[in-house]
């Protein structure tokens, strides 16, 4: 039982009880898309795992929605530049959507002065997963066992501003693990290839679903040992394998942990502009859920080795609504925990 959300789960009823958008779009709204084209922005480089939904995705949407657009995808690998680009300079007419990074939930909280938006004030249209994250050694690191993350520092490839980066400084400073990370990577692909090269020995935080689908073989073929699991509730695929919330001693470092892995629920989320019109809102979240029910995409993901556990719009809405009601103490917490020497 996560008390901290569950005590603050009433203001997230209380805004959705707000009106939906599930009403029927008048014809002008209906007619819209028609001979046009959706840019669907990326946050992410090529390779990753939101850049293969994203084009799986985008092969398939445009048969959902009236008009049949095509759906073109662009990769924009500056995350916060994404969110910045979606908020404030992208057209606001509904041919402009994108798969960002979840690490922008809480992005306002680590990098306030780069952060222009406010994640509020998007359109959520939902999320094509929810996450589970593993870290994992090269099987020629010295790291076998959870207890050696303790004990030994393990190099690890970083995005900044990204779970592969943020998730082993947090570790760090509310566990106690020794990772020393390695940034200036675009995606966890362009990491994997590091590991594969010796530049750095693992990975900290990757998306189980996405391992999977990247590099099966790892797997396969013992390459890799799983030494975490980090999420709000464990995932059963994984076994016995420990959870980072298993390390944490105080009730306080909990909170913090939790809001971090909260944005997890949300870990493709997918967003429209503020001021798009709610008819063509309510065209987008009709043809997202449509596309999670459409057996040429579900056989699509399931070749290419994608989980997909779509959350709807409505769900990720109450995400957004116990972030954005963080306490400040929290959310001061989670800022400084970036940085061990101010605590």
């Amino acid at each position: 039982m996560i008390r901290w959300f569950v005590a603050h789960i009433a203001l997230a009823i209380a805004l959705l009880a707000l009106p939906a958008l599930h009403h029927g779009s008048p014809a002008a709204a209906e007619d819209f898309y028609a001979g046009k084209q959706i840019s669907l922005i990326v946050g992410a480089g090529p390779g990753g795992g939101y850049d293969l939904q994203a084009r799986v995705a985008a092969r398939h949407l445009g048969k959902h929605i009236p008009g049949n657009p095509a759906v073109i995808v662009q990769n924009m690998p500056a995350r916060i530049a994404a969110a910045n680009y979606i908020f404030g300079t992208a057209p606001a007419d509904g041919t402009v959507i994108a798969l960002i990074q979840r690490g922008m939930l809480l992005a306002k909280l680590i990098y306030p002065n780069g952060v222009r938006f406010e994640i509020e004030k998007f359109h959520w249209l939902g999320s094509l997963n929810s996450e589970t994250a593993v870290t994992l050694a090269w099987h020629t690191a010295p790291h076998k066992t959870t207890k050696d993350l303790f004990d030994k520092e393990l190099i690890v490839g970083g995005i900044t501003g990204v779970d592969p980066e943020t998730t082993p400084r947090l570790y760090n400073s509310l566990i106690g693990t020794k990772f020393k990370v390695v940034t200036g990577y675009n995606s966890t692909a362009q990491i994997a290839l590091a590991v594969e090269r010796g530049e750095v020995q693992g990975i900290a935080d990757w998306s189980w679903s996405s391992l999977k689908a990247v590099r099966p073989n790892w797997l396969a073929d013992k390459q890799v040992t799983l030494l975490l699991q980090g999420s709000l509730h464990k995932e059963p695929e994984l076994g016995g394998l420990p959870a980072a919330l298993d390390f944490i001693k105080s009730d306080a470092d909990r909170k913090v942990l939790e809001l971090h892995f909260t944005q997890k629920t949300a870990a493709r989320p997918l967003i429209a502009p503020p001021g798009v019109p709610a008819e063509r809102i309510a065209i987008l979240r009709r043809a997202f859920a449509a596309l999670a029910q459409d057996k040429d995409f579900l056989a699509e993901m399931d070749r290419s080795k994608m989980e997909f556990s779509f959350v709807p719009a409505e769900e990720i809405d109450k995400v957004v609504a116990l972030i954005a009601a963080t306490p400040p103490e929290i959310a001061e917490r989670y800022a400084k925990a970036f940085a061990p020497e101010q605590k």
